[in-house]
């Protein structure tokens, strides 16, 4: 191990790593836990955590059975199957039981694949979907949770009030009808659950363990009420119960109406009216008025529990759905009533309380098969969690379905349809209906269900409690940070106050089938979400993905993810609706607001796979121009602490993004890697930290190389990824450039302009960057003024664009100066240029802002000597003739008669110039095609009577008077030149006076512009003139506050086309 020493403290021996994971314990806050640190508060040493023994029978497949099997069975089965008949129902349970059955697959393949701690599908979900998508779905199950809460509770309340002691409502229903007596029954509803939902709350705030002891009673209720069940429907079989129901002509009486199924009885020879009769007519006598239906239609009793051999099955296999108000009517039995007649009491005949149809019925159905995360919720708890949960959880679904689906088709096969779908069994004299089937007794079903539901109850509330304590402590969504804490003991206090809170808006919706669908459709998005991450997972190929289940398939949780999401739109489309918008609520809320968690979760997989797919794709060709937008790096410099250096660049960046794309924020350091790898890492931590001050999306690059030069060429060469890569480089102006310590600055920054030129990206230069607005700043007005001197692929037009579409810039306007060559009609040009902007949809101002700044073509060599040839000058006199034309500025001139060879003379000046051909012009000056040339304008000298002038350099004219003026016939020196003169580059020096001339334009006018954007004229060739091209640059835009620079790509950028 000496080899090993110095990494000791960084990697582990084996030994030690494989000691610590079998010693790995991670039980949940669970109700054992809770219980040792009440009996630590005595003051009791605490005692070593014994290992957990909880068996597949124990820990897995009797909490699924308790959790499945639940109210909805008790109290809604048969309704469902009276309603929607035996073939509709069992599709209804055969599509909720293979879901779940589904999701049970995907479920066992997470649960195997590595220890699942508390939390159960909240961890699931946010480990192999990542916090995201986690918190969403953890919050989902967690409503779902406690509105299941509401249902047990709501269920406990019917089954009191209804069938054990209906005298306990406080809101009578006796004599009231219709409305009335549905509002006075929910009213009961609210007022008894708000106190069961009181009383259930203490229990589990006092100790979560005495609801722990009371679980197996509750589990040994459901299971004697099933068996009770099942005893029934053999012995009808053998002895049917004699279980009569009492119909006037085919609709079914309320058993509170009569005594005896008859209108009349005889009683000592002497005909007698019943109680049915006082019902139906105004008095006892037999000549008494009475209902036109009991008058037409005869009282007929049948058997309500014919047995399962009775043949009964066949009318019970179809559906038979119901407006609410319509009466229970049995099949096969005529019956005589009048459409006309007014529509009888209420309080006689049987009457459908809801309108029924299928999708209602799979909303209230889908409860009564969920649960199936019981035996993952205590994984904490189990001997060998990856063997029991897969086979407890797969064998509890396996039992519940055949229960279902067995009970759906015995109960069409024994009991009478009307008595199925009479909801409260009101023609039953009050039972329970599955309670009339049952064997020995009825009350073994109503104080079973009384029971399970009870305990169904204060299940989820100590669960759903816990959930949220599990998110909350997690630290995803900061606002649920405070229901993390609790008791000493950790018991979630706070969790389950607002559990409580939100358990009482079930309450006080009051109706079983109201509730039913909601937390249906949390339930289902709970279960499509761990489908998702099955299938994710599975064809991701991850290399942790190695679960121990092995009999799973991503087509058959893709199977189970098209299930749920077709139940939950089946169920009801609005609380679908309503579901998802609250999962993306919590999505949204979590991803901007949310701590950063990395879990290794499958949504990061699946990015970096369409990422790589994307870049492939990105590889086949060069975005269109319709698509192209910029894709910056942006080059900063470092200090020595490695603090950026330009904080503003990155603002403008900002700003910039409207166009969004890619963004590298680049720097170099200078050494070698092995030495200054430290240094590096700071200096992206810096950049990141002002990325994310800046609100800069995209990515952080640190070079380092022996040279600062180095280091930048290679982030213009290397930066970006495939396809993904920059085409455009931002870069500061090198300040004080002019001091020797900074000649090497601009030198770099020279290079940084050939190499993009050669790369073919476009180039970006503020100048004065630490005076441009930062973020937080607003424009109120101003304007945004680009100098269009050369064609560039349109990034000029494009910058102000995107410029304009962040709140610092908005209120600028845009306007657009051109500069037009001699030979060009400005007017023309300036109509082109408006059309031009039409088509580009881009808002500026071109009616009296459009200027059109021409410059003298004849600077171009070939045109230049054609000049110096007419007038017939000496080689020595051609050279210093050059120099001449340099020095006198012709700016916006258009050529009048290219024929006539005539001089022209400057009255103002003293200078003149023989024979010029090219430089007899018109001035045109655009500023308002209706208004003639302003003799002040800098573009517009004073113009002669003969309609034609020439700009002149006032101060170059007072250089070079001539002393031989007023003979154009011979070659003379116009100006005097001096002899050091002579040594200068004629190219740089009419460089430097377009620069001047140009200079002073622009300041006319856009010296109060909040942005001046201008072309950027390439750099030279040779390395000879780098200092005079940033003496260039320097005087073109002198006096400008803030200036923007722009070199093209070489491509075009902006188009007209859609």
């Amino acid at each position: 191990m000496a080899l090993f020493e110095e990494e000791m403290d960084t990697s582990p021996m084996v030994s030690s790593l494989l000691s610590s994971l079998a010693n790995y314990s991670n039980l949940p806050t669970g109700s054992k836990e809770h219980e040792e640190a009440e009996n630590n508060e005595e003051g009791a040493r605490p005692s070593k955590k014994p290992a957990p023994q909880l068996g597949t029978l124990m820990g897995v497949y009797l909490p699924c059975i308790q959790n499945i099997f639940g109210v909805i069975l008790f109290l809604r089965m048969t309704w469902m199957v009276g309603v929607g008949g035996v073939f509709g129902s069992f599709i209804i349970v055969f599509m909720c039981c293979s879901t779940t059955m589904l999701t049970a697959i995907s479920m066992s393949a997470i649960a195997t694949n590595g220890v699942v701690p508390a939390g159960g599908s909240y961890y699931m979900i946010s480990r192999s979907l990542g916090p995201e998508f986690g918190g969403a779905v953890g919050i989902c199950f967690y409503l779902g949770t406690t509105f299941a809460g509401a249902m047990y509770i709501l269920g406990c309340i019917e089954i009191v009030l209804i069938y054990i002691l209906p005298q306990a409502a406080i809101f009578k229903i006796e004599g009231l009808e219709g409305a009335e007596a549905e509002e006075a029954l929910l009213n009961n509803m609210r007022v008894y659950g708000t106190i069961v939902l009181s009383l259930m709350s203490l229990l589990v705030f006092v100790g979560v363990k005495y609801v722990n002891k009371l679980a197996l009673v509750f589990l040994a209720c459901v299971i004697l009420s099933i068996v009770a069940v099942y005893a029934g429907v053999i012995k009808t079989a053998i002895d049917p119960p004699v279980f009569p129901v009492c119909l006037l002509g085919n609709r079914t009486l309320m058993s509170k109406g009569y005594d005896i199924c008859a209108k009349v009885m005889d009683i000592d020879n002497e005909t007698v009216t019943t109680k049915l009769w006082r019902t139906f007519c105004d008095s006892d006598s037999l000549n008494a008025t009475c209902d036109e239906y009991f008058n037409n239609n005869n009282v007929t009793e049948i058997q309500g529990i014919p047995g399962v051999t009775s043949g009964i099955l066949a009318e019970n296999l179809f559906g038979n759905y119901l407006e609410k108000g319509m009466f229970l009517e049995k099949r096969g039995i005529a019956s005589e009533a009048n459409p006309d007649s007014p529509p009888p009491g209420s309080n006689r005949y049987v009457l459908a309380d809801i309108t029924s149809f299928f999708t209602l019925l799979v909303g209230i159905y889908f409860p009564s098969v969920t649960g199936i995360m019981a035996g993952s919720n205590r994984s904490g708890d189990l001997r060998d969690a990856q063997k029991s949960i897969p086979i407890g959880t797969i064998a509890a679904i396996t039992t519940t379905s055949i229960v279902y689906m067995s009970t759906v088709i015995l109960f069409g096969a024994c009991i009478e349809g009307v008595v199925l779908r009479d909801k409260f069994g009101e023609g039953v004299n009050g039972n329970l209906v599955i309670g009339t089937l049952a064997w020995p007794s009825p009350w073994v079903i109503v104080f079973g269900s009384f029971f399970s539901t009870c305990g169904a109850g204060l299940q989820s509330l100590t669960g759903a409690p816990r959930l949220l304590q599990a998110i909350s402590r997690d630290g995803i969504i900061p606002f649920l940070r405070v229901f993390g804490h609790g008791k000493a003991n950790g018991e979630p206090t706070w969790a389950l106050l607002l559990t409580t809170s939100i358990c009482e808006i079930g309450i006080l919706i009051a109706s079983l089938d109201a509730v039913a669908p909601i937390l249906s459709m949390f339930f289902l998005m709970c279960y499509m979400f761990v489908n998702l991450a099955c299938a994710l997972q599975t064809l991701l190929r991850t290399p942790n993905w190695r679960p121990r289940f092995k009999f799973y398939h991503w087509a058959l949780s893709f199977l189970g993810m098209s299930l749920c999401l077709s139940l939950m739109f089946i169920c009801s489309w609005y609380y679908a609706m309503l579901a998802m918008g609250i999962a993306t609520c919590i999505y949204k809320y979590i991803e901007f607001c949310g701590a950063e968690k990395e879990w290794g979760d499958g949504i990061r997989g699946i990015s970096l796979s369409a990422a790589r797919f994307a870049l492939m794709r990105l590889e086949e060709g060069p975005p269109h121009t319709k698509n192209w937008r910029p894709q910056m790096l942006v080059l900063v410099s470092v200090d020595a602490e490695q603090n950026v250096e330009q904080p503003r660049l990155l603002s403008l960046t900002n700003q910039l993004k409207a166009g969004k794309g890619l963004t590298i924020v680049g720097t170099s350091v200078q050494g070698t890697f092995l030495d200054n790898f430290t240094e590096a890492q700071r200096a992206d931590q810096s950049l990141r930290k002002l990325m994310e001050t800046e609100k800069v999306k995209g990515f952080s690059q640190v070079v380092i190389s022996s040279n600062l030069r180095d280091g930048t060429s290679h982030l213009i060469q290397v930066g970006g990824l495939g396809g993904l890569k920059h085409n455009s480089v931002m870069v500061s102006w090198p300040r004080n450039w002019k001091q020797p310590e900074c000649h090497e600055q601009f030198r770099n920054f020279i290079e940084v302009v050939r190499e993009t030129t050669v790369a073919s990206l476009a180039l970006l230069v503020p100048k004065n960057i630490a005076s441009y607005p930062s973020n937080g700043e607003r424009f109120t007005e101003g304007h945004i003024d680009v100098w269009w001197i050369v064609h560039d692929g349109g990034m000029l037009m494009l910058l102000p664009f995107l410029l304009r579409q962040h709140k610092v810039w908005r209120k600028c306007k845009m306007r657009i100066f051109t500069v037009a060559q001699m030979d060009d009609n400005s007017i023309q040009m300036k109509k082109d240029l408006i059309t031009f902007l039409y088509h580009l949809r881009i808002d500026a101002v071109h009616d009296g802002d459009i200027s059109a700044y021409t410059y003298e073509k004849t600077l171009v060599m070939e045109q230049r000597s054609q000049i110096l040839k007419q007038m017939h000058l000496t080689k020595n006199e051609k050279e210093r003739e050059i120099q001449s034309i340099t020095d006198i500025s012709r700016g916006s001139i258009r050529r009048k008669n290219p024929s006539a060879l005539r001089s022209q003379h400057s009255p103002d000046e003293g200078a003149s110039v023989a024979e010029q051909t090219e430089d007899q012009v018109h001035l045109i000056h655009s500023k308002n095609p209706s208004t003639p040339a302003s003799p002040t304008s800098p573009t517009s000298p004073a113009v002669p009577a003969g309609g034609a002038t020439t700009w002149t350099d006032n101060k170059g004219a007072e250089k070079g008077k001539s002393p031989s003026e007023g003979n154009p016939e011979v070659g003379r020196d116009p100006f005097n030149m001096k002899p050091e003169w002579e040594h200068l580059s004629q190219v740089d020096v009419r460089r430097m006076h377009t620069a001047m001339r140009l200079n002073e334009v622009i300041m006319k006018k856009s010296k109060e512009a909040k942005l001046v954007l201008l072309n950027m004229p390439g750099p030279p060739k040779n390395r000879v003139g780098n200092e005079n091209y940033m003496e260039f640059l320097e005087v073109l835009t002198e006096g400008l506050n803030r200036v923007l620079l722009v070199r093209g790509g070489g491509r075009e950028v902006i188009t007209i086309y859609s």
